[in-house]
């Protein structure tokens, strides 16, 4: 497949796009959350090989959100330093409510479970 996306700018719609169901984005805050949750306690208790479990976390709730809920391939595959800065930041946005408009702005209509 080739890239189509040369920049973050213009992959971030994509992203959205691609996460257009609420019920996907909710599986990668759990699994975004997971993630920062055990760097957050490897940092505390000096555990550093708690930091293994981070991919797992991660991709774990996001892989069954793709292929269970979205029935879309990841877009880590193919963008995969991208789709972890959008991971983050579709998070960030959403702890601080200030996901939807974005969502608007990707054409992604809400409400869609």
């Amino acid at each position: 497949m080739p890239r189509l996306y040369t920049s973050f700018a213009t992959f971030w719609p994509f992203y959205l796009r691609e996460h257009s169901k609420a019920s996907t984005r909710a599986l990668h805050y759990v699994g975004t959350s997971l993630v920062v949750l055990i760097a957050i306690a490897a940092v505390v208790t000096g555990r550093w090989m708690g930091l293994v479990a981070l991919p797992l976390a991660g991709y774990f709730f996001a892989w069954v959100a793709h292929y269970g809920v979205e029935k879309n391939r990841p877009a880590t595959f193919t963008y995969p330093l991208w789709s972890l800065a959008a991971d983050f930041r579709m998070w960030a946005l959403w702890l601080t409510g200030r996901l939807g408009p974005e969502l608007d702005k990707a054409g992604v209509v809400r409400g869609r479970r």
